[in-house]
């Protein structure tokens, strides 16, 4: 191969590898932005079910001190 040929193959190689980089990247961006979507969507439902364990320690809060009031004769 003469000094021309080398540089177009070497430009070739070059090209390639951009474009493969490229699309790599395009390609981890998507799966990023995928992943960011699905922890956000995980991150709601962890909130509203604890939420509801919220309201259901509160409750049974309410129970134990309505005993407590009612076994040791505490009134407020």
């Amino acid at each position: 191969m003469n000094d021309a040929q080398t540089w177009t193959v070497i430009g070739g190689f070059l090209a390639v590898l951009v474009a493969m980089s490229t699309m790599l990247l395009r390609t981890v961006r998507t799966e990023i932005s995928s992943l960011h979507t699905e922890i956000e969507a995980s991150r709601a439902v962890t909130e509203v079910r604890f939420d509801s364990v919220d309201r259901r320690l509160d409750g049974l809060d309410r129970d134990v001190q309505a005993l407590g009031r009612r076994v040791f004769g505490i009134d407020e």
